[in-house]
C-alpha cells in the first residue's frame, strides 16, 4: 500500500466495471480529494470518455478474456474548472484465469491546450518555509520525529503546523493534508522524492521508509 501510494503517476485499481477499488495520492490529487473518497466511483465518471467506441472494445475483449492494454482518451474538468485532456492506460489483472479481470488504470495527462489554458490558481496565503518542509517530508513517509529532526523543530513544534495547515484546508488527516498540498501546487507532482514546488531540484524531502504517524 505505501509503494502503491508513492508512485507519482495517477494509478486506480477498479473492478472489471470501472469502479474504483484503490486509488493513490496522485489520482486524488487531481480531484483535491484524498484517495478514500475516491472509492467506488466509476472511474468513466470521474474521467469521461471522447470516444464511447474505445470503452466498448475494451469490455468486449474483456469478455473474450483477452488480456492486452487498452487506452481511452478522456477529458474533464480539474478543480479550478479548465479542462484537462488526457488518457486512461488500462492493463486486466487477476490471478484467476477464468474469472473477469480487475483493472490496473492509469492517468497520463496531456498538456493544457494554449486555446484552453489551465485556469490560475485563487491567490493564498504564503506558507511558512517550515509548513513546506513538513509536508514534503510528510509525502516521503517520515514520521513525526523524524520531520522534527529534519526541520530542527520540537515534536510539539512540527504538530503545532501540522495543525495549523489542517484547519486552513480542512483537512481532516495526514493523508488529506498532502493530497491537498499536490492539488494546490505546493508539491510538484510527478518527482520523487517530493520537493516544494519552489525549491530547486534535489532540495526537497531526502528519501525515507518510514511511515507517517
Amino acid at each position: 500500500m505505501v509503494l502503491f501510494d508513492r508512485i507519482p503517476m495517477p494509478v486506480a485499481v477498479c473492478d472489471p466495471y470501472g469502479t474504483v477499488r484503490l486509488a493513490n495520492a496522485a489520482l486524488a490529487a487531481e480531484w483535491g480529494t484524498t484517495p478514500g473518497r475516491l472509492r467506488g466511483r466509476d472511474m468513466l465518471d470521474l474521467f469521461p470518455p471522447l470516444d464511447a467506441a474505445q470503452v466498448e472494445r475494451i469490455a468486449e475483449a474483456l469478455k473474450l478474456r483477452r488480456r492486452s492494454r487498452y487506452t481511452v482518451s478522456v477529458t474533464w474538468r480539474d478543480t479550478h474548472g479548465a479542462r484537462r485532456q488526457g488518457e486512461l492506460i488500462v492493463d486486466p489483472v487477476s490471478d484467476a484465469p477464468h474469472a473477469l479481470p480487475d483493472l490496473l488504470v492509469m492517468l497520463r495527462t496531456a498538456a493544457a491546450s494554449p486555446a484552453d489554458p489551465v485556469a490560475p490558481a485563487p491567490a493564498a496565503e504564503a506558507l511558512h518555509p517550515n509548513e513546506e518542509r513538513i509536508l514534503a517530508l510528510l509525502a516521503a513517509g517520515a514520521t513525526t520525529a523524524r520531520a522534527a529532526r529534519e526541520t530542527g523543530l520540537t515534536t510539539d513544534g512540527v504538530t503545532y503546523h501540522l495543525r495549523r495547515l489542517s484547519r486552513r484546508w480542512g483537512a481532516a488527516n495526514r493523508t488529506e493534508l498532502v493530497a491537498r498540498a499536490y492539488a494546490s501546487g505546493v508539491l510538484v507532482s510527478g518527482v520523487w522524492p517530493p520537493r516544494v514546488a519552489s525549491s530547486e531540484p534535489g532540495t526537497g524531502a531526502p528519501d525515507g521508509n518510514s511511515a507517517a504517524t
